[in-house]
């Protein structure tokens, strides 16, 4: 008899789960009929299917959340690394300007043409130096954002999620992500079950 209880809740629970798999991947379907077209046409119903699978048992979603969370928590640092910069050159640039309009004041006026020549080319030399460390920072945080990408790509495929693997081609990443995003996006009640 024990057997026989046993079997049923078997069979209970894989219906329980084909319900699940049905409910994630309408969902997905859903999700998906969002995109562009050109990007539907990639998702096939495998496709989804596989990750409707993958997301069964909730450490797909986790995995995901972690992963979304971690990115956020990169692009503030990085958002607020660029506004510390912004500020330090805003601060920069006052303080030249002050030193300039005192050095004007205080010189004599047939030497004024002199003291507003070598500040304008004191003037350039710093705006040049702002520029070149604008460029590098956002150089710096394309090649951070670039880094979370492939380690997100790199930790899906490790999961076994369906269709994801490390790339740098940009139409795959735009896929990748499109494809990751209505994982994040789950209502709540498809999530872990």
């Amino acid at each position: 008899m024990e057997r026989y209880a046993g079997a049923l809740e078997e069979v209970a629970d894989g219906a329980r789960q084909q319900e699940r798999h049905y409910q994630l991947l309408s969902a997905l379907q859903s999700l998906v009929k969002e995109l562009p077209s050109s990007f539907q046409q990639r998702l096939s119903y495998t496709t989804l299917s596989d990750l409707a699978l993958a997301l069964l048992d909730g450490t797909v979603f986790e995995i995901v959340q972690g992963l979304l969370e971690i990115q956020h928590l990169t692009e503030k640092s990085l958002y607020n690394q660029r506004l510390r910069l912004q500020n330090e050159h805003r601060v920069l640039r006052q303080a030249l300007r002050q030193k300039h309009q005192e050095a004007q004041q205080a010189c004599r006026p047939h030497n004024l043409p002199v003291v507003q020549a070598a500040q304008q080319r004191e003037l350039e030399a710093v705006e040049h130096r702002i520029r070149e460390e604008q460029r590098a920072m956002d150089q710096k945080i394309v090649l951070e954002l670039d880094r979370k990408v492939a380690d997100q790509q790199s930790t899906l495929e490790k999961a076994g999620v369906a269709g994801f693997y490390v790339t740098t081609n940009p139409q795959a990443m735009t896929r990748l992500h499109r494809m990751v995003a209505p994982v994040g996006s789950l209502p709540g009640t498809l999530g872990p079950g």
